[in-house]
């Protein structure tokens, strides 16, 4: 029987550093774009070009396309990942920093919990799990409290609960994601929901007359680099890593990025965006990311559904 050698080291650094940095990175970029472009248009050119890339290279290898029962299923995924999650998180960028975004979306691991807990029964609610769901929570009151800013300006009360429903938006997918008649291959599967998620995404921005005052000719170089970043690197190269590395290391090992995106969205957020970090920030990110790494690495008493990449997503 031919074995299969393992992977150079040096392939595994490169892929993760590129879940690692740029995941981390695109919050950024986002935060740059919607300076300029309406949100749920941004984010429906985003998905709806790196979904046309992936559809067709998958397509070009010979992949079939999606049954209509496997495009009702993406659709229907669509609109959770893409119009609310996504789609939440552009809009709340406007009014959020970047790098307090990333950490409220952080907190997806902890909305996944609760909801194994109380509805899939697929978790025990024990002390050490019940004690980092109420760290998590408590790390989120202390991002968007307003008795607790600690010297800090608040965050935008809308912008926040955004990004909450944003979140549990994203764990609901995450949980049906093994239950929906999707395509095998994973590629074609995620180049489906980003095609449906783009078309969606731009019907949403049309119903809400994002289109008009809108000037392409208006938006800055700076802006449409934004874009492409998000589409090349985000969406296809950062993705394309993030599948090679699911099937040469363990999901617990690829699963860290949801630890660093967040400690890079802040800290190129302050650095290359000119967001504050003060205590609050510190404190409340602190208190997600020990909540975070507690939930992920609590045994579950029924096999774990694995959880979506955020950029599988893109």
């Amino acid at each position: 029987m031919q074995t299969v050698s393992p992977p150079r080291a040096w392939k595994v650094l490169l892929a993760f550093a590129i879940i690692y940095f740029v995941w981390g990175s695109t919050f950024l970029a986002i935060r740059v774009g919607v300076r300029e472009v309406p949100p749920f248009l941004l984010a429906g050119m985003r998905f709806f070009v790196a979904g046309i890339v992936l559809y067709g290279w998958m397509r070009f290898r010979g992949t079939p396309s999606p049954t209509a029962r496997e495009w009702g299923a993406a659709s229907f995924l669509a609109i959770l990942i893409f119009v609310f999650d996504y789609g939440l998180l552009f809009w709340a960028e406007r009014r959020v920093p970047s790098g307090i975004a990333a950490v409220m979306l952080a907190t997806i691991p902890v909305f996944m919990a609760i909801g194994e807990i109380i509805f899939l029964r697929t978790q025990r609610l024990t002390f050490r799990l019940g004690l980092a769901l109420l760290i998590g929570l408590g790390g989120v009151a202390v991002l968007v409290g307003h008795a607790m800013s600690l010297g800090e300006a608040p965050v935008d009360i809308a912008g926040a609960c955004a990004l909450i429903v944003a979140a549990i938006s994203w764990s609901v997918a995450a949980s049906l994601t093994r239950k929906l008649p999707l395509p095998s291959a994973k590629a074609m599967s995620s180049g489906a929901q980003m095609l449906a998620g783009g078309v969606l995404l731009t019907l949403t921005a049309a119903f809400l007359g994002e289109f008009r005052g809108f000037h392409v000719q208006a938006v800055s170089r700076g802006a449409w680099l934004a874009l492409a970043y998000l589409i090349v690197a985000g969406s296809i190269v950062a993705f394309t890593a993030y599948v090679w590395l699911i099937h040469h290391e363990s999901p617990t090992k690829v699963g860290t990025y949801a630890y660093v995106n967040p400690v890079v969205a802040v800290v190129l957020g302050h650095f290359l965006g000119g967001e504050a970090i003060g205590p609050r920030t510190i404190v409340g990110t602190l208190l997600v990311l020990v909540s975070v790494v507690v939930i992920t690495t609590t045994p579950k008493r029924k096999p774990e559904i694995q959880p979506l990449a955020r950029e599988a997503d893109a």
